[in-house]
């Protein structure tokens, strides 16, 4: 196995790593950034055909460079991994596509990240790889009758994936309201789960873009510093639950002809079961239920909670050197967001 010495290796290369790496590079430290697609922008690029941004251009810019486009618009999940990629090329990130890290683990003073056939040795690393790669589906969906379509949301692209039939969709968060909206026109549609709230206007809306850059400022001012900003951190995360609808709003279901229904809750002869025991005849089920936390391969013994790293502001003060970007309120609610790593990376940075 190859050994290659490294002042600091990101592993994932989506907008947390590029700007965790645009901050490396402008104080002339040595680093990294490892990506497992072969492509950067292809965590986006694998979404949804129909996905767009629910903050516009102007709120989109990682550091030293602006969203291209109207700053008023909402920009499709292409123009965005488009945008990452023209972004690693005009700072020269050097960035390696392709490379999947099997496992994390240190020895002395230094980590060793292992990848494949080669390791990389680093006085820091910085995880970079987000709070959406492993998709939450619960342990009875293997009951359902196997003539049932079952995709997870990140697997979803667009309606041709669906069989004829009846559709469920569980999870009534953005994901799900939007892939049901998409999905009325072709197929009998039932929406699954609570009531995730709604944003107070439809995005892309003239009163949305009037309340937009308050509703920014609460994002980003709102920080886990600030008693609101803590309560806000725990009604999301603990238990995770759905971001306030933004596009679509809770009266486009009715006309749209998509039924909302309880939760589900188990299966029953091969079919969905809901929670009021009402059971359902479908031909496919989209899981909108999120995504969990999978460290596994990162072999240090970090404390947690809920699955998820204990950190100040990304630094983890029990393993010097290691670092976290881009999960949900690592600092506020606009850490997970593309324009708002920009601020976590340059604290990671200077504590680097």
């Amino acid at each position: 196995m190859t050994e290659q010495q490294l002042g600091s290796v990101v592993i994932g290369g989506s907008q947390a790593g590029l700007a965790v790496g645009y901050h490396l590079r402008q104080r002339g430290l040595p680093f990294v950034i490892l990506d497992e697609n072969d492509r950067v922008g292809a965590a986006w690029r694998n979404r949804w055909d129909s996905l767009r941004l629910f903050t516009p251009g102007r709120y989109n810019g990682l550091p030293g460079m602006p969203f291209p486009g109207s700053p008023g618009a909402y920009p499709t999940k292409d123009e965005t991994a488009d945008y990452l990629e023209a972004y690693a090329r005009a700072f020269e990130l050097p960035v390696r596509t392709g490379v999947k890290v099997d496992r994390l683990a240190k020895t002395g003073d230094r980590f060793e990240v292992t990848c494949g056939q080669q390791a990389l040795s680093a006085e820091n690393v910085v995880v970079a790889t987000g709070a959406f790669n492993n998709p939450r589906v619960p342990s009875f969906a293997r009951e359902l009758d196997q003539s049932i379509v079952q995709l997870h949301s990140k697997e979803y692209r667009n309606p041709s994936q669906i069989q004829k039939g009846a559709v469920l969709v569980v999870g009534a968060g953005n994901s799900g309201a939007e892939i049901a909206m998409e999905l009325a026109p072709h197929h009998q549609t039932w929406l699954s789960g609570p009531d995730t709230g709604q944003e107070p206007a439809r995005a892309g809306t003239r009163l949305d873009h009037l309340l937009t850059p308050m509703m920014w400022f609460v994002a980003t001012r709102l920080t886990v510093k600030t008693a609101l900003g803590r309560k806000l951190r725990d009604h999301f995360l603990d238990p995770p639950r759905g971001i306030p609808l933004g596009r679509v709003r809770r009266k486009d279901f009715a006309p749209a002809g998509i039924e909302r229904v309880p939760r589900m809750t188990g299966v029953k002869n091969g079919n969905p079961i809901l929670e009021n025991g009402r059971v359902l005849e479908v031909s496919n089920v989209i899981w909108c239920t999120g995504y969990a936390p999978n460290y596994n391969w990162i072999d240090l013994s970090l404390p947690s909670h809920n699955g998820l790293p204990i950190h100040d502001r990304g630094i983890v003060d029990a393993c010097p050197g290691l670092y976290f970007i881009g999960l949900l309120f690592l600092y506020s609610l606009s850490s997970a967001l593309v324009g708002g790593v920009g601020r976590d990376a340059e604290h990671i940075v200077d504590h680097i």
